[in-house]
């Protein structure tokens, strides 16, 4: 699980990028909208489907890849 919550943009698809190297499944958490809008496009643009799940002020995406 990556818990980017607390970071910026760069930083969240940055430590995206280094987990998804090693897993097909990953979970992260972040939370503002700029992360999950840069994580998912990172993802998706890298073989994975995305998931987002609001939970209170934080979001869950779940990257699975193909």
């Amino acid at each position: 699980m990556v818990d980017a919550r607390g970071y910026s943009c760069p930083v969240p698809v940055i430590m995206v990028q280094k987990a998804a190297k090693n897993n097909n499944e990953l979970t992260v958490m972040v939370d503002n909208r700029c992360a999950v809008d840069n994580v998912t496009r990172f993802a998706e643009n890298n073989g994975f489907s995305v998931t987002v799940t609001p939970e209170g002020d934080d979001f869950r995406l779940e990257l699975k890849k193909d």
